[in-house]
């Protein structure tokens, strides 16, 4: 294409091409962009997605160069322009430009009898849109925002019975049988947390692509894989798929609950029913330590907008500890991307000696 032809000639990104929102990596701001054929991802900066966000078809270089110039403060050149459609051109993401090669298929998964991961569904997108036809009403305000107030009721409580309900639960190392329904419960209800993540997903637009099973000796747990729920537009759908597992536990253990409390004190079942609270309760709210690779710790990547948080993290802290060594690359990180890798950093430590501590009080308050 001639320097003149290109300067008039007025791009589309073909339909379905996918953008990203503005994710923090490292010390830059990217965009994911993908193919709609070949699933094809890569990343490009913010003034070449600001730029693709206006490529409709109706629109060339002159059109574009006043409002780049407003945005940015600069002119745009005629060797970033052809460099940016040569580079649209080369991964068919332009109408008329050919699909590039499928990226070759992912080498098969190792598995062993110790650690493994099985598919088990042929078509989880089909699956879980059946899931999502039929439970549809049910995930309508008028029915959740309740639910969501009863779950808030039911942590209320059990921070205020948590004394009877510890000592109940202590109650099962002597009861192997009723041990082994919750265990039980626990299982189902875990596998259920990753359903909830493919419904969610299917209820704001997003791409089932695998439901499994995934094993590491002793245990084996169901596993569901949402491919594209960093493109969904906005924050709130992605928080809400990743925190819809844990918000599924807790919802379970609401008839455990009121169960547990309709109980006279010398009853029976009032032992098993709180080890389920309690195990479960714990099972839930562990799902959002934003600690990886936990569900909190894809929410609180979904909140401030970044992508790779802990490794980014690493990254950043090792540069700090290198002083003047890595004095040049520091200079590259903003203010915002400093703030909220420093904040992690001291964050993860505290939580880390936190859930240390809780742990080793809940395990001696069981022994005891």
């Amino acid at each position: 294409m001639t320097a003149t032809a290109a300067r008039a000639y007025r791009p589309a990104l073909r339909q379905g091409v996918l953008l990203s929102p503005p994710l923090l990596r490292g010390p830059r701001t990217v965009h994911l962009v993908r193919h709609p054929v070949t699933g094809a991802a890569f990343e490009v900066g913010i003034k070449e997605h600001f730029l693709m966000a206006r490529l409709d078809g109706t629109r060339n270089l002159d059109d574009l160069a006043p409002v780049y110039a407003e945005r940015f403060g600069r002119r745009l050149g005629e060797e970033h322009w052809n460099r940016l459609l040569g580079l649209l051109g080369t991964r068919g993401l332009l109408v008329g430009a050919p699909d590039p090669a499928p990226p070759p298929p992912a080498p098969p998964r190792p598995n062993s009898f110790w650690r493994g991961t099985r598919p088990m569904v042929a078509d989880a997108e089909a699956t879980t849109a059946r899931l999502h036809r039929a439970l549809r009403p049910l995930l309508h305000s008028a029915v959740q925002l309740p639910l969501l107030a009863a779950v808030f009721v039911l942590l209320g409580f059990l921070a205020w019975r948590s004394g009877a309900l510890l000592d109940g639960s202590a109650e099962l190392v002597g009861q192997p049988f009723a041990l082994m329904g919750v265990a039980l419960f626990l299982w189902a209800s875990i596998t259920l947390h990753e359903l909830a993540h493919g419904i969610a997903a299917q209820h704001y637009g997003g791409h089932v692509a695998e439901i499994g099973l995934r094993w590491r000796f002793p245990a084996a747990l169901l596993y569901c894989t949402v491919d594209n729920y960093l493109f969904l537009p906005g924050r709130r759908a992605k928080l809400v798929i990743a925190g819809a597992g844990a918000y599924l536990n807790m919802l379970l253990l609401l008839p455990f609950g009121v169960w547990w409390f309709l109980l006279s004190a010398d009853a029976p079942e009032r032992s098993p029913l709180a080890g389920v609270l309690v195990l479960g309760t714990i099972q839930a709210l562990s799902n959002l330590v934003p600690l990886p690779p936990l569900d909190g710790y894809r929410m609180l990547g979904h909140a401030v907008g970044a992508d790779h948080l802990a490794p980014e993290t690493r990254t950043y802290l090792a540069l700090r500890l290198r002083g003047a060594a890595g004095a040049d690359a520091l200079a590259g990180y903003a203010v915002r991307a400093r703030r909220i890798y420093t904040a992690y950093a001291l964050g993860s430590a505290v939580l880390v000696l936190l859930l240390a501590a809780a742990t080793i009080t809940f395990v001696l308050h069981l022994l005891g």
